[in-house]
């Protein structure tokens, strides 16, 4: 009697990060092949390969695998939600940052992550829509958060992490004010209006933005349903801008410029010329972008 083995559909983008998933092929599939499943790869070549592939081979599978950053990831999401699968996911971070794969504790070996693919559990965490578009982690926009897809993908593979620093510390001389009104739904009849001059806003579910913004102490829970949102009001003068960039930087968040909310849902209205990032990928702007919670939208093997 012939038995039908498991599948896995195995997503892998390998121009990511230091380009080191690919040289671990052979022995990633060894740990899928060791664990019963059959492993179908598809690689991607270019922007939305990652997304339509788990849209369309996604709920043929019992488990997607995704190797490259984390805009990879964000991209099997997005396209296993579009196609109506539930399929838990496995995420093989291979990227320069890894924010979200830091924010779920995975492990920094390759292939320890592969095995966590065959041997975790799934678990449900939160996602973010932002204007129709699913996102993982996070939506930010102004100061430091488009060095994420500025930065030229030859120098991510050769410096890594410390490209997103250098380039985050360069932005600092051209940091600009950019005004906002943001209301906040909480799952309550009432709203919550702020307005004001910004050079940072986001809204997330991880522990850090772009590799440079680190959240920690924000205690951020990934399935309660709603999103943190911070936001850093324009300092009036350079020693401000100095102690508040200092704070965002080592994430104490003691300024008073500093604000920090939790909501289900969030709109901003803002200039449509304030671009947007969604973990690591540029978003255009737009005058109302809109920000849903979708709670336990997908299965996260952890």
């Amino acid at each position: 009697m012939v038995h039908s083995r498991k599948k896995i559909l195995f997503i892998m983008n390998p121009k990511s990060g230091l380009m080191q998933a690919p040289k671990h092929m052979a022995d990633i599939i060894g740990i899928f092949s060791g664990a019963g499943y059959l492993t179908q790869v598809l690689m991607t070549t270019g922007p939305g390969d990652a997304n339509s592939f788990a849209a369309e081979y996604g709920g043929e599978a019992d488990i997607v695998a995704v190797s490259g950053g984390d805009g990879t990831l964000n991209g099997a999401i997005d396209g296993l939600l579009k196609g109506g699968h539930n399929t838990p996911i496995g995420y093989i971070p291979a990227g320069s940052t890894n924010d979200f794969a830091n924010s779920i504790g995975l492990p920094k070996s390759i292939l320890e992550c592969a095995e966590k693919v065959v041997r975790g559990t799934p678990q449900h965490v939160d996602i973010g829509c932002f204007n129709g578009r699913y996102f993982s982690y996070v939506a930010s926009f102004g100061a430091f958060t488009s060095t994420t897809y500025s930065v030229p993908q030859n120098i991510k593979n050769i410096l890594g992490h410390s490209a997103y620093v250098m380039a985050g510390v360069k932005e600092l001389a051209h940091i600009k004010s950019i005004h906002a009104k943001i209301t906040l739904e909480k799952g309550t009849p009432e709203e919550e209006i702020h307005e004001g001059d910004y050079v940072l806003g986001g809204v997330c579910n991880s522990k850090s933005i772009g590799g440079i913004v680190n959240l920690q102490k924000l205690d951020v829970d990934m399935n309660d349903g709603l999103m943190e949102v911070l936001l850093i009001k324009m300092p009036k003068d350079l020693i401000e801008l100095s102690d508040t960039t200092a704070s965002i930087l080592n994430g104490t968040f003691n300024s008073q410029h500093i604000e920090k909310y939790s909501a289900k849902r969030v709109s901003f209205e803002l200039d449509e010329n304030v671009h947007w990032t969604l973990d690591g990928e540029y978003e255009k702007g737009s005058g109302l972008c809109e920000i849903d919670t979708i709670e336990s939208a997908v299965s996260l093997i952890l």
